[in-house]
């Protein structure tokens, strides 16, 4: 029987996003990708230091047990495959049951999203992550230099969510930008029985939504809302979510207020935002990746 990822969450993830190479980036920005593989090579006995979106696939990888894999890690990169031995090692050291992976020497990995039917990608090279939105992917440009994830958590999957242009469509977003703050509130008060339509982020939202319901005792999900939005405009946001049938565990309402401190204490393993502003300020707190979507993008 031919091998099938049907049913399963499927992550696609570049390698600079899973593991600390910003070191060997460094060589390859300004030598060439001759050095960068021999670097490689002569650390492939060295396991790479875990990278800003460890701790999420670690996690994720968890729901997995002896009888049911439901979720699938594969790496996505522009690496060459020489390089690739070094990933796949470094995966195999932390105990990462990964293994398929494409390695594309500096073309774009993208396109292969499409037969993986990956749920989200997570990449730190912008332009790969505008295709995969272009296409219907639910992408984020991972930002190296965030912090790390607690591990406070251990048995839970934590992920926080911007809402307008990343869970939701930016209908609103654009009349926030046309016509200033007063003009979004009223249009989102009269608005407020009518769910917005979905963003880019939505089918990753449903894809853990089902994973929570399928999953084990041994690993759950908590998700949160982390929103600029605040009352009257809180309501559009809580219906439309009640009319996917989808429940989050938190939702923040910060009226514009920095986002950062309260992803803090939240301790998501990931959060995702499309302003880069947000993600500037987030990604010293926890780890974050920019959603290139929508108006502001």
């Amino acid at each position: 029987m031919a091998a099938s990822l049907d049913g399963q969450l499927v992550v696609a993830i570049s390698s600079r996003a899973l593991f600390d190479f910003e070191e060997e980036n460094r060589l390859f920005e300004s030598s060439d990708d001759r050095s960068y593989m021999q670097m490689q090579l002569d650390r492939l006995e060295i396991p790479a230091p875990p990278g800003v979106a460890f701790s999420l696939v670690k996690k994720l990888l968890a729901f997995n047990d002896t009888t049911t894999q439901r979720v699938e890690v594969v790496i996505l990169s522009r690496n060459d495959p020489v390089s690739g031995m070094r990933v796949f090692r470094s995966a195999q050291h932390y105990g990462l049951p990964i293994q398929r992976g494409s390695f594309t020497r500096g073309q774009p990995p993208w396109r292969y999203l499409r037969p993986l039917r990956a749920n989200l990608f997570l990449s730190t090279h912008l332009a790969d992550v505008r295709a995969a939105l272009a296409a219907g992917v639910p992408a984020a440009q991972v930002y190296p230099q965030s912090v790390h994830a607690s591990d406070a958590h251990p048995n839970e999957v934590r992920i926080a969510f911007d809402g307008d242009a990343v869970l939701f469509s930016d209908e609103a977003e654009r009349v926030f930008q046309a016509e200033g703050l007063s003009a979004f509130q009223a249009h989102e008060a009269s608005h407020a029985a009518q769910p917005l339509a979905g963003g880019p982020f939505k089918p990753l939202l449903e894809a853990l939504h089902r994973l929570q319901a399928e999953g084990t005792s041994a690993m759950h999900i908590r998700t949160a809302l982390v929103t600029a939005r605040s009352a009257p405009a809180h309501e559009r946001a809580i219906r439309t979510l009640m009319d996917w049938n989808i429940e989050v565990d938190e939702a923040m309402f910060l009226g514009g207020l920095p986002k950062g401190e309260f992803l803090r204490e939240f301790e998501p393993d990931f959060f995702f935002d499309d302003q880069t502003g947000h993600i500037e300020h987030a990604s010293l707190h926890v780890p974050s990746g920019h959603v290139a979507s929508g108006i502001s993008n």
